[in-house]
Order: C-alpha cells, then sequence, then structure tokens
C-alpha cells in the first residue's frame, strides 16, 4: 500500500455487492462498519462477497445520483470467519455450484472449518448430502481459484500495483502467478500485463533485487523498445538503446550489452543491419516490417495482362459519370489497371476522390470484387459517402477481437482465411502504421490488387513506423501524385492556403471576405481566444451562418493549457449542452458525461456490443441543445467493436443499471459505467485525432502549445479537415511559427531500405 499518500482507513464487513465487473474487478458494495454504520463502496475489489471482513483504503467523494460513497484505492482483505459469516460468503453464490441451500449443509457440517475444507480437504465435501466427488473438485477448485488471486492482489498491493495489474497477472499465468513473480517481478511490464515499468520496478527493488541485476537490465531495455514505439520507431540504433537504458537505471554499458545478447538468444529482441546502422527491434516489430517489404516487393514486380482495352473502358467511365479525366487521372487509372500495387497521393483539390471513383468503376469493368477501407472508422465513413460504395475500417474488415484469454489483439482474417476479394483500396495511408499494415497484407489473396490513397505532407502515423512515406521515397511502387488544383476548388481559400502553407509561405490572413471560406480573428489572450471560440460555436455559425453546432469541429494543437482540448470540452459543453433537468448526468472523475454530450472511444475496444435502433429522432430544448432518442428493436442488427476516435452522442444515462448509451452514426452501443475511462469529450478534439475526417466547419486555435506540437504538418492537417469554413483564432504570430517549423522529427523505420535492397 502507499504510506505516503494521506487516505482514510475504514474497517468493515461486506453487506451486500450491488455491481461487479468481472473483467476488471470494478465493484459497488455496501459495507458495514466496526461502528455499524453502512456505507457505499466503489472500487477494485474482485471477488467480493458478503460476510467478507475488508479495510479499505481512499476517500469519500459527492455522487451526482447516488450521494456520497468511499472511493477505494486499496484494500486489506480477510476472508470471513465464524459460521455465520461464512454463511453469508457462501450463500451469496461466491463459489460456483454452491446456494443457501448447500450453505447451510456446509455449515451445519463443518461450522468456522468450512473454508479450510473446501481448499485443503476437498474429499470431506462428498460427506454432505448432495454433493459427489466431481462437484467437491469444482466447489475447491473455484475458491482456491479467487483465494490466489486476493491474496496476488494483496501482495501487489502492499507495493503499490493496482489491482487491475494482479488480475491480468492472475488471468495469464493463473496459480503460478505468485511463483513466477518472486522469481521475475518484472514480468508485469509485459505488453500483456500492463504495468508500467516504473511499478515493476519498485515492485523488484522492494522484494531485493539489485539495481544491476539481469532482471532489471532486461526489463529497462524492453521498456525503452516499447517507449519509443510508442513515439513512431520500429527500431533504436543499438548505441542510442544503450545509452538510453544504462541513463534510465544508471547502470554500466556492458551490463545492457549483456542483457540484450541474451534476450536476442530468446528471441524477445532482434538485432540487425540495416541502412549502414546496427539497429534493435521488437521481434513483432522487425517481423511486421521485414514481411510487408517483401510483399510489397514481390507486388510491385507483378505485372497485369489485360484483356480489356483499358482506354476504351476508361472513356465508358467518363460518359457514364459525365467527367474528364486529367492526364494525371488518366495516368492514374492505367497503372491501377495494370499493376498489383500503386500508390495515389496529392493534396486537397487535386481530384483524389474523383481517380478513386475512377478505379472503382474501372475495377468493376474488369470483373473485380473491390473492398474499400480506411484506418479510423470517420475516414472510413467519408470514403463511403464520397464514393458512394461500403467501406470500412481496417480493424473491422479483418474481423479484430481478442484472443481467448482476452489480452492480446488478434485478427480473423489472416493467411489461413484470407478476404475474399479481388482488390483493396485503402485510404488515409498516410495514418497506417506498420503492425496494421502487415496485419492487412496478411489478409489478402495472392494476386489482390491493393491501392493506396493519401496525402504524404499529412500527420504520419500514430504507431510505429513511416508506412506510406517510405512506400512512396523508396520508388519501388508505382507512385502517381496528383498535382493540379481543378477549378472547382481552385476558387477555395482553404485549398489555396493549404498549399500555401505546405510550400512554406504564408497565406493572407487579412483578405477576409464575405463571402469566403477562410478567416482570422486575431485573439493574443488564451482567455478571449477561448471566449471567441465558444461565441462562434453557440451563437455566431449556427445564428448567422446556418451551420447547426453539431457540423463545427473545434481543433486544437495540444490537450493541456487554457487552449488545450481538456479545457475547450469544458467551457463548450457548458454552452452548448448545459446542466438541465431534462438530461440525466453522471460524474466519472472531474469529467461530467451529459446526455446531448458530443462524446469520442479513444481506444480500440473489439467487444462492445453495438445496435441499430429502430428508429433515431432528435429533440431540440430550449437551450439550443440537440437530444438524440432512440428506439431499439427486441432483435436489432447488432456487431462488435467501437474503434478509436469513433464519435457519437450520448443518447441515454441509466442510473439505476448505471450505463449509458452512445449513438455513433447508425450505432447504439452501451458503456457501463466503469468503462468511462474509454470516453473522452468531442466538442474539441487535437488535430491528431481528427486525422481521417473532414467537417463541413472547423474552428483551428493557434495559441501557445509545446514546440514540437506547433509545425507545418499539423497546422497543414487541421487546415484540410475543413469542407465549408475554416476560422482560425489565436496569434498570428503562432501561425507563422508554425509554418517555419518544418522540422520532421525522424522515425526510426527499415521499410524503405528494406524495399530497395
Amino acid at each position: 500500500m502507499d504510506t505516503t499518500t494521506d487516505y482514510i482507513e475504514i474497517a468493515g464487513t461486506v453487506k451486500a455487492v450491488l455491481f461487479q465487473n468481472e473483467e476488471n474487478g470494478y465493484t459497488v458494495i455496501k459495507l458495514e462498519t466496526m461502528d455499524g454504520e453502512t456505507i457505499t463502496v466503489v472500487g477494485c475489489l474482485p471477488f467480493a462477497c458478503p460476510g467478507e471482513r475488508i479495510c479499505v483504503y481512499g476517500g469519500f467523494e459527492k455522487h451526482s445520483v447516488h450521494g456520497e460513497q468511499f472511493k477505494a484505492e486499496w484494500a486489506q482483505r480477510s476472508m470471513p470467519v465464524g459460521a455465520n459469516e461464512i454463511y453469508e460468503f457462501l450463500a451469496s453464490r461466491a463459489i460456483k455450484g454452491v446456494g443457501p441451500a448447500t450453505a447451510t449443509l456446509l455449515v451445519t457440517e463443518f461450522g468456522a472449518k468450512t473454508l479450510q475444507v473446501i481448499e485443503n480437504e476437498p474429499e470431506r465435501l462428498v460427506q454432505v448430502k448432495g454433493i459427489s466427488a466431481k462437484k467437491a473438485a469444482e466447489i475447491s477448485d473455484e475458491f482456491r481459484k479467487q483465494a490466489a488471486l486476493r491474496r496476488l492482489i494483496e501482495h501487489l498491493s502492499n507495493y503499490s500495483v493496482r489491482p487491475a495489474v494482479a488480475i491480468r497477472l492472475y488471468r495469464l499465468y493463473g496459480n503460478d502467478a505468485m511463483e513466477l513473480l518472486e522469481e521475475n517481478p518484472y514480468i508485469i511490464a509485459g505488453e500483456r500485463i500492463g504495468a508500467s515499468f516504473a511499478e515493476a520496478d519498485n515492485l523488484a527493488l522492494s522484494m531485493g533485487f539489485e539495481g544491476d541485476s539481469a532482471e532489471r537490465v532486461a526489463a529497462a531495455t524492453l521498456f525503452e523498445l516499447r517507449h519509443n514505439s510508442r513515439n513512431g520507431h520500429c527500431f533504436i540504433p543499438v548505441e542510442k538503446l544503450i545509452a538510453a537504458t544504462s541513463q534510465l537505471i544508471e547502470v554500466p554499458a556492458e551490463a545492457v550489452e549483456e542483457a540484450m545478447e541474451v534476450m536476442c538468444d530468446s528471441g524477445e529482441m532482434l538485432r540487425c543491419t540495416i541502412a549502414d546502422r546496427e539497429a534493435c527491434y521488437l521481434t513483432s516489430l522487425y517481423e511486421a516490417e521485414t514481411y510487408a517489404a517483401e510483399r510489397i516487393k514481390e507486388m510491385s514486380g507483378e505485372r497485369i495482362t489485360l484483356k480489356k482495352n483499358v482506354d476504351q473502358l476508361i472513356s465508358e467511365i467518363e460518359e457514364e459519370m459525365s467527367v474528364s479525366y486529367a492526364d494525371l487521372q488518366l495516368h492514374a487509372l492505367r497503372i491501377a489497371a495494370e499493376n498489383t500495387v500503386m500508390v495515389l497521393t496529392g493534396g486537397p483539390g487535386t481530384g483524389k476522390t474523383t481517380t478513386v471513383r475512377g478505379i472503382v468503376a474501372l475495377f468493376d469493368k474488369l470483373g473485380l470484387k473491390t473492398l474499400l477501407t480506411a484506418p479510423t472508422g470517420r475516414a472510413a465513413k467519408r470514403m463511403s459517402e464520397l464514393s458512394g460504395r461500403e467501406a470500412s475500417t481496417v480493424h473491422r474488415l479483418l474481423e479484430a477481437g481478442f484472443s481467448e484469454e482476452g489480452d492480446e489483439l488478434v485478427f480473423r482474417r489472416d493467411e489461413d482465411e484470407p478476404l475474399v476479394c479481388d482488390a483493396v483500396i485503402l485510404d488515409e495511408c498516410s495514418m497506417i502504421d506498420i503492425c496494421l499494415f502487415q496485419a492487412l497484407l496478411c489478409a489478402m489473396p495472392h494476386g489482390c490488387r491493393l491501392v493506396m490513397v493519401g496525402d504524404a505532407d499529412q500527420l504520419p502515423s500514430v504507431g510505429p513506423g513511416h508506412v506510406f512515406n517510405d512506400i512512396i521515397r523508396s520508388s519501388v511502387v508505382p507512385t502517381v501524385r496528383l498535382t493540379e488544383i481543378f477549378r472547382q476548388t481552385a476558387m477555395s481559400q482553404i485549398v489555396t492556403n493549404a498549399h500555401i502553407i505546405n510550400r512554406g509561405d504564408y497565406p493572407n490572413l487579412h483578405s477576409n471576405t464575405a463571402d469566403g471560406d477562410f478567416f482570422f480573428l486575431r485573439r493574443t489572450n488564451p482567455t478571449q481566444a477561448v471566449e471567441t471560440v465558444a461565441e462562434l460555436c453557440s451563437q455566431r455559425l449556427p445564428k448567422k451562418m446556418g451551420i447547426p453546432a453539431a457540423e463545427i469541429q473545434v481543433l486544437s494543437p495540444t490537450r493541456r493549457g487554457e487552449t488545450g482540448t481538456v479545457y475547450l470540452n469544458s467551457v463548450l459543453q457548458s454552452v452548448l449542452n448545459p446542466q438541465s433537468p431534462l438530461k440525466k448526468e453522471k460524474k466519472y472523475g472531474e469529467i461530467v458525461f451529459r446526455v446531448g454530450d458530443r462524446v469520442m472511444q479513444i481506444r480500440n475496444n473489439y467487444d462492445i456490443i453495438w445496435s441499430k435502433p429502430d428508429e433515431v429522432s432528435f429533440e431540440t430544448l430550449e437551450d439550443g441543445s440537440v437530444i438524440p432518442h432512440i428506439t431499439l428493436g427486441s432483435k436489432p442488427p447488432h456487431g462488435t467493436g467501437i474503434y478509436n476516435g469513433d464519435v457519437g452522442t450520448i443518447a441515454a444515462i441509466d442510473t439505476e443499471n448505471e450505463f449509458l448509451t452512445v449513438l455513433f452514426d447508425d450505432r447504439a452501443a452501451a458503456y457501463g459505467f466503469d468503462m468511462l475511462s474509454e470516453l473522452e469529450h468531442a466538442f474539441a478534439m487535437t488535430v491528431h485525432k481528427s486525422q481521417g475526417s473532414e467537417y463541413r466547419a472547423v474552428v483551428l486555435l493557434t495559441c501557445d502549445a509545446p514546440a514540437q506540437l506547433l509545425n507545418r504538418s499539423i497546422l497543414y492537417t487541421a487546415v484540410t479537415r475543413a469542407k465549408e469554413l475554416l476560422i482560425v483564432v489565436g496569434s498570428d504570430d503562432t501561425l507563422i511559427r508554425m509554418i517555419d517549423n518544418h522540422k520532421v522529427t525522424r522515425r526510426y523505420s527499415g521499410l524503405r531500405a528494406r524495399l530497395t535492397q
């Protein structure tokens, strides 16, 4: 337990369990204290049962619906003692196969020793009427499992390790968890368990491991590799990895080199030479990169002999679609017809969408079954709207889910069960990382075509690698870069200024005209800037320009600070969806979720079940907020999976059953209150989160932010999110700094080098 924190300590007996999530241990209980008072306690208390004695450490908080409750940060627990407490425990069905009737018989037979008999002498249970040898073994196994997990949680809590870590550890290793933990506490920092290196390190040092132990050095080295993969790197140069690890835990470089050698032998990491550098990879990233390189090289070497006249087919498409393709677009269509893999890139207004529609139509005429996909839900939705064809996320296309253990991402579609298609068109390719790219390539049958579409000047993927740019720069894959700005978009200041910014020049910020679509409002004071944004979204744009608040997206480069998205969302919620007796609320930490709020899923969850409502309607209240109303049928169509970046609206909050419902376009998903860490408000979002989407109107803040976030790529990406209107609010000096800052953070990726080998 963390003794440095000033917690309140309350001891008592569990009288009732109101809610329990078996996956993460989140529990709501009624606790009868030593003074006879009954309080509500919430926290991670897996397998909590009536009759159990418990001492909780934490503090009281005010719940908007349930009133005052105690939030337990840590707990010390002991099994019930005495016949009465043991009966309450067993009668609550804490052990599968034991209910009130069996509990009575067990306690009558064994009294206060009942639990000892169940755990250590299960063969004696057959003395009780109705319990066979098989049932006795099942009861004992279930109780032993619970007891082992309880002991593990209690042991780790003494070292400030979260109960959720203990649950994942036990789920992975079962009854061997404690023994393995004593051998090497750093196992909890592995990817499948997910504790931080700091948690594992504190545990290990507290258990007596030396500061230069082999286990500590190996764990620190893997931590550095994983940490850097989350910053976009596929590998780390050997000398940099040694230096970083040595500095992190203050050990000699020789100790790190020895640990690396051992881990290379065991397969935990891999060391190789790439692009004349000695590189260290996590094994999974090495395999993803080498597979992707070999598959793309194989595909780029394939040429297709066509029986049909491509130019004739293109002429038919032009007539059917009433379009006349420019020379580069015609070239792109021919490349798509004659090659197994190609890249189509270009900035805004250069005709990528028109070209993609043409490629889809051409593949149709060639008798090909084509699948359309994109890395995010919003990008896939936009692709569907622009192409007139169904598109899905890559995760949904590959039927992503968790492994049977529930802790590892797997794809049902792979080399053994590939996609049924002849061609795949992948949009927003700049967003795809090397692992997802490998998964897509694995699922594509041999001979399947791949068309990669995107804007190479936008932000790179959040995950490891620089896939799209690496492929383009390798010159291995046939690439068409559209450069002509078409007449219908050339009049747009959004498009014009996006290209000006991308060249490193400065747009004219003071040419605001009534019929323009690009406006700059100078606000050097952050408070004034936020007030202006709130007024634009709640008053000026809806009332003067007829743009509903739901079609306006506020963007900021940063989450933190006076103009970051966290603060912006609290301000925008107060003006766009204010508190009302007509709207239920749920407070989660410092955040208040309210019916009518715009929210975003912030991590992939492949298990969330969604349903398609029979009916959806929207009600506009007097305060101007718009509330969705949904009707679910008895057996509506449903599926699973809500993905990082999906944006929806809270349609209902059920305080009695403790869940809220979010409407994502035509899908309704239920979130238990313990899952609310997966949601955040989306009235405002970071530029990174907006990538792959387009909005009718964008309001962009350009105020102070961390230097690495004030760069040209972020500004260019933000500007290109707007379809009809872009309003930049902030400092012109900051805007100029962003344009001038074209330092591209280098990513260590070997894909380009492997493609050219």
